[in-house]
């Protein structure tokens, strides 16, 4: 019995030299494969004890193998046992041992692997100039978040052998070729189709010069009974989607792809096989970016299973909370990151799409559904809202082209609460009036809920088509999206600070009402606001709209480091 050492040979356990009598395990592949060792195998497809024996026996040898013959593995072990203890062989009584064995998912024996022929594509595990080459497609490839593309080196770097594609299942995709019987009915040379043939069920379809009545007779062929792994099939969805084959001119403008979207647990299996896939078939990356999505955990942040029994079912909180504010939630999950289901996040998607119901209605009931007009948006807080507008299209389309949609809905939702709470409450004065700014007041609130429509569309798809239905004609979801360019032109030269600075200033004179327990709608006798130049400034060009807001008599500007607001109320009733 040769003595063989190696490196992944532990000196602490047992004698730290290596003994390989099977596959039980990576570590025993490598050894046989780096130690150059011979394969024989005892062990027969049926799982019992093979007829002939893998190497030359002593004629004791051969007695107790003839014993061994057609027992499965556990009859052949108690057998060897008895065989031991009758020669006097055995030193001592067998006793059972805790030993880590591979176990079938389902099954509660543990696994006897047998040798056989497979189909496998070159994928780096055995080459270096190969792994290097898929490394260097990762590189070219964007990813989204950028950090995942690490994981997807780590793969490539820790191959150990090729890409095994051939299964032994009942369903898929056949593997395409038939294979020569000899005159002893084994089979020898592979017969490979011509691609015109393809695709091909070598269980049915007969290769080129045979006769079916010649399929599994000695001499005739057999077709391959194996089929694809799902990887090797699902690797090629961007040509098929691309009419590969099929639609040359289809594929010559669509191929390679923009974008992959897929969970970040497939990176070494479903994306990695199709790098693969289109590295060889077309030189070239699939896709210019993956798009990496986390998992969508139960409320424990725990990987939901049925087993488990925590699967979160949408559709119950579809039916309770409607569909736009689930997809808020989800669309709140940033790329790559793990997501816990949380009612409570689902309630604020609903509480933002009945508010966007009911600031709509406010907004067509005092601005009207006429024409829009640009050139009547005059006033200084009208014209810095729309310059805020621009800045928010400019921030959620810079967002969407870094596929980072969480944050592009942040920002749009960020904005939407203050146009509610500030703007809304601004210049309600003066478009419920009939005086100078009013037709400016109007023009700018149908320009925001239009831009605001656009931006949240792809997030509160009902509610916002809810809304145009009341007052645009089509879908919204047809619309082009916003354009900064055309909003800074209509904003012209404004400041953004103005409507900044108002909203802020009737902030802190709602918050004193509050802190002194007053009605909003109290008076105030005078207001006295601190802040810096700059800031005060802007300020001078909303000071009506927070007088009529905030309800202020008299409104006193000085300068200073920064914001303090001073109210004193008028007496109460």
């Amino acid at each position: 019995v040769p003595v063989l050492a190696h490196p992944l040979a532990d000196p602490e356990k047992g004698s730290g030299i290596a003994m390989i009598c099977t596959f039980g395990d990576m570590t025993d592949v490598i050894w046989w494969r780096e130690l150059q060792l011979p394969a024989r195998a005892i062990i027969g497809w049926d799982g019992r004890l093979v007829a002939e024996p893998p190497v030359p026996f002593s004629a004791a040898g051969e007695t107790a193998w003839a014993e061994l013959v057609g027992k499965n593995v556990k009859q052949a072990q108690a057998r060897i046992v008895d065989l031991l203890r009758e020669s006097g062989e055995m030193l001592g009584d067998p006793r059972p041992i805790t030993h880590p064995v591979k176990f079938y998912e389902r099954g509660k024996r543990p696994l006897e692997l047998v040798a056989s022929r497979q189909w496998y594509i070159r994928n780096g595990g055995r080459d270096a100039d190969v792994r290097s080459a898929f490394l260097e497609r990762g590189r070219d490839l964007q990813w989204v978040p950028s950090y995942m593309r690490q994981r997807y080196e780590s793969w490539v770097e820790g191959l150990t052998g090729d890409w095994l594609i051939s299964r032994q299942r009942y369903f898929g995709v056949p593997i395409p070729v038939w294979y020569v019987l000899d005159a002893d009915g084994e089979p020898t040379d592979v017969l490979v189709p011509d691609e015109s043939r393809l695709p091909v069920d070598p269980a049915v379809d007969v290769p080129e010069g045979f006769e079916a009545s010649q399929r599994g007779v000695a001499g005739g062929f057999v077709g391959d009974p194996d089929v694809m792994d799902t990887w090797a099939t699902s690797s090629l969805t961007p040509f098929i989607v691309c009419g590969w084959e099929d639609d040359p001119d289809l594929f010559a403008r669509t191929f390679p792809m923009d974008l992959r979207p897929q969970a970040y647990e497939i990176i070494r299996t479903w994306l990695f096989s199709t790098v693969v896939r289109s590295h060889y078939e077309a030189q070239a990356l699939p896709w210019a970016t993956a798009a990496l999505s986390g998992w969508v955990l139960d409320p424990d942040r725990k990987k939901m299973s049925k087993s488990k029994g925590n699967v979160v079912v949408p559709v119950e909180w579809i039916d309770k909370y409607g569909a736009d504010a689930m997809r808020y939630w989800a669309a709140s999950a940033r790329p790559g990151t793990d997501t816990a289901f949380e009612e409570a996040q689902v309630k604020v998607g609903r509480k933002l799409a009945v508010k966007l119901l009911n600031a709509s209605k406010f907004v067509l009931g005092i601005a009207g559904d006429d024409t829009d007009d640009p050139g009547a948006i005059v006033e200084p807080l009208d014209r810095a809202l729309v310059a805020q507008l621009a800045e928010l299209v400019d921030e959620a389309s810079a967002a969407f082209e870094q596929f980072d949609y969480a944050r592009a809905l942040e920002r749009t939702e960020a904005f939407f609460w203050a146009f509610c709470d500030d703007y809304l409450e601004l210049v309600k004065g003066r478009a419920y009036g009939d005086g100078p700014g009013r037709d400016s007041a109007a023009a700018t609130l149908r320009l925001a809920l239009d831009t605001l429509l656009r931006l949240f569309a792809p997030f509160l798809s009902f509610a916002t088509e809810e809304v145009w239905s009341w007052w645009r004609t089509g879908s919204v979801h047809r619309q082009s999206w916003p354009d900064a360019t055309a909003l800074r032109g209509i904003a012209g030269d404004a400041d953004v600070l103005v409507a900044t600075v108002a909203g802020e200033v009737l902030g802190a004179v709602r918050k004193a009402k509050s802190e002194q327990k007053v009605s909003l709608a109290l008076p105030v006798e005078r207001a006295v606001v601190t802040d810096t130049a700059a800031r005060l400034a802007a300020l001078a060009g909303a000071t009506r709209e927070v007088c009529d807001a905030g309800r202020i008599a008299a409104l006193d500007t000085v300068e200073g480091a920064g914001l303090d607001v001073v109210v004193t109320l008028a007496p109460t009733p």
